[in-house]
C-alpha cells in the first residue's frame, strides 16, 4: 500500500510560525555506529561531532540498507527498495539471475528527490562529494529489460570514456538536474580513487590533483579532500547567506581506500591504548596501523565538522540552521564488538548508524530509542520546509521527536527488501517494538533477536518464541504483498 506524506504528520512543528530553516546536511560514507565518541568510542577521536550530538538528538536507532547504493537512494527519494531497484552496489552482487534480482544503479527522473521540491520552495542548494545516484551506462539500464540476466557492470577507475556523455547527455541525473545549483564531485562512483591503480594508487583520491571530473578545481588551496568539500559548503553558505539554503554535504570520507591524514596522526594513534571493550585499536599490529590510519580520516572529519559550526556561528546563521548528520551504513574498517556485522551484512553492525539532529532552541538536546529510517529524512525536509508534497513516500516526518516521543512513530514497523545478494543471503527484513525478524527468501528461514535485550543478535528467537516471529512474518508478507514486493525467482515464497 502506498504512503502519502501530509504536511505536520507528527505535530511538532509549524513552517509557518518560523522562517524557512537552513539545513545542513551531512552523510559520512561507511561511519560505523561505534565510531564515534557520543555513541561510546574511546579510540576515535570526535569532539566536534560529540558536542553537536550532546546538545541535540541523538537517535540510538537510526537505520540504513547494509550498503551505500540502497541507502542513498532511499535517502534521495524517500522510496524503498523495491520501488527504484536498488537493492545493493550493483557490482559487488553474487551469484547469478536466480538468486538475484539484479541491482539497477541510475535513479530514473521519475523517482523525485528532496532537492527539487526544496529548489521550487526557494532553497539555494549545492551537492559536495559522494553522489553514487547514475550508473556508468545510464542507455543501458533504460533501454535493457528488467530484471536483467547479469549484473551491471563499471569502468576501471581511470578510463573516462563516460564522463563526456555525462556531462551533457545524462546530466539530468546529476546534482544540476535535481535543483541544485552547483556539483562538487559527485559522480557515479562510490569512492574518489579515480587516479590509475584506482585504491593502489598514491593518492587514492584524498590527495589533490584530484582526477574527478566533476571537481571543477583539480589543485585547489586545500589539498585533502574533505578540507576542500568544507570550504566549498562554507563558501557557499557564505554566498547564500540571506537564505534559506540547503547544503548536502555528503563526504567521501571513511570510504575506502583507507589513507591517512598524516604521519604524525597516524603515530598518534598507533601509540594509543586499544579499547577492549570494542576493540578499536587492539587488532594486531599491521591490522591496527590501518585502523590508526582510519583514526586519522575520522579525525580530520571531525575537525571539518568544527569548521562548519564556527562559520555558521559567527556568521549568525546558527539558530536558524539544522544540522543533521549520519552515515550511509555501518563501518567496514576496524572492530565493534558491541554489534554484530558490519557494512553489507543486515545485522545491526551492518545498518545501524551514528545519527544526530542539531538545531538551537528548536530540539531538546537528549536521547531517543525510537527507530528512525533514512526514509524520514525526504518527508522531515518537507514538513520543516513547509512543502506539501503529494508523492509516494514510504518514510515518516521525525520533526515529532524534536521536542517528544510520538506514540505512531514509536509504534510503526521498519521494513528492508533485499532482492540481491551480497554478505547475505537475499531477504526480508521487520523490525517493531526493539523485535527483529529476518526471512531468508531462499530457504524461508527465519531470524527472531530482541535488540534491546541483545543487541549483538547472539540469540536467534524464532524457535523459542514462535508466537512473536509468525505475528512479525504475517505483518512482514503483509507489507510486500499490499505494495507487490518482488522476489527473486528462487525465492521459497509466493509473497
Amino acid at each position: 500500500m502506498k504512503k502519502l506524506f501530509l504536511v505536520g504528520l507528527c505535530c511538532a512543528w509549524s513552517a509557518v510560525a518560523a522562517p524557512k530553516p537552513n539545513i545542513v546536511f551531512i552523510l559520512v560514507d561507511d561511519l560505523g555506529h561505534g565510531d564515534v565518541g557520543f555513541n561510546g568510542s574511546v579510540y576515535y577521536e570526535t569532539p566536534n561531532i560529540d558536542q553537536l550530538a550532546n546538545n541535540g538528538l541523538v537517535i540510538e536507532n537510526a537505520y540504513m540498507y547494509p550498503t551505500c547504493s540502497p541507502s542513498r537512494t532511499a535517502i534521495a527519494t524517500g522510496k524503498q527498495s523495491f520501488r527504484t531497484g536498488v537493492y545493493t552496489v550493483p557490482v559487488l552482487e553474487k551469484g547469478n539471475d536466480r538468486n538475484n534480482l539484479f541491482s539497477r544503479w541510475t535513479v530514473g527522473e521519475e523517482h523525485t528527490m528532496y532537492s527539487q521540491p526544496l529548489a521550487e520552495a526557494g532553497y539555494k542548494s549545492i551537492h559536495l562529494g559522494k553522489w553514487h545516484l547514475v550508473g556508468p551506462y545510464p542507455e543501458f539500464e533504460l533501454g535493457a529489460q528488467w530484471p536483467i540476466k547479469a549484473k551491471l557492470k563499471q569502468p576501471n577507475p581511470w578510463d573516462y570514456s563516460w564522463a563526456e556523455k555525462h556531462k551533457t547527455d545524462y546530466v539530468k541525473y546529476y546534482p544540476e538536474g535535481r535543483g541544485y545549483l552547483k556539483n562538487v564531485g559527485g559522480t557515479y562512483r562510490g569512492d574518489p580513487a579515480l587516479e590509475i591503480g584506482g585504491y593502489k594508487s598514491k593518492t587514492g583520491g584524498y590527495w589533490a590533483p584530484f582526477n574527478n571530473p566533476f571537481m571543477p578545481e583539480k589543485n585547489p588551496k586545500d589539498k585533502w579532500l574533505t578540507d576542500h568539500l568544507t570550504t566549498e559548503a562554507i563558501h557557499f553558505m557564505d554566498e547564500h547567506k540571506d537564505g534559506p539554503f540547503f547544503i548536502n554535504l555528503h563526504y567521501y570520507t571513511v570510504h575506502r581506500p583507507i589513507v591517512e591524514r598524516s604521519k604524525a596522526l597516524t603515530e598518534k594513534y598507533m601509540n594509543k591504548p586499544g579499547d577492549p571493550i570494542s576493540g578499536q585499536g587492539t587488532e594486531n599490529p599491521k591490522q591496527k596501523l590501518t585502523t590508526a590510519q582510519y583514526a586519522t580520516m575520522i579525525e580530520s572529519l571531525d575537525d571539518n565538522i568544527g569548521r562548519i559550526t564556527e562559520f555558521l556561528d559567527q556568521s549568525g546563521l546558527r539558530e536558524n540552521t539544522l544540522i543533521v548528520f549520519t552515515s550511509d551504513n555501518g563501518q567496514n574498517i576496524g572492530l565493534n564488538h558491541r554489534l554484530r556485522g558490519k557494512k553489507g551484512f543486515v545485522y545491526e553492525g551492518g545498518i545501524r548508524v551514528p545519527t544526530f539532529l542539531n538545531w538551537p532552541g528548536r530540539i531538546d538536546a537528549r536521547r531517543t530509542q525510537t527507530a528512525v529510517s533514512g526514509l524520514d529524512l525526504f518527508p522531515t525536509f518537507m514538513e520543516l520546509a513547509g512543502i506539501e508534497y503529494n508523492g509516494v513516500l514510504d518514510g515518516d516526518s521525525v520533526a515529532g521527536l524534536f521536542k517528544g516521543e510520538p506514540k505512531p512513530l514509536k509504534e510503526r514497523p521498519l521494513f528492508w527488501h533485499l532482492a540481491s545478494e551480497y554478505r547475505n543471503p537475499t531477504c526480508s527484513i521487520i523490525r517493531k517494538n526493539d523485535m527483529k525478524l529476518i526471512q531468508f527468501l531462499a530457504s524461508g528461514d527465519l531470524e527472531l533477536y530482541d535488540l534491546k535485550k541483545d543487541p549483538k543478535e547472539a540469540n536467534n528467537l524464532a524457535q523459542k518464541n514462535p508466537e512473536t516471529a509468525q505475528q512479525l512474518l504475517a505483518e512482514l508478507v503483509a507489507w510486500r504483498k499490499a505494495n507487490n514486493v518482488p522476489l527473486p525467482p528462487n525465492a521459497a515464497m509466493e509473497f
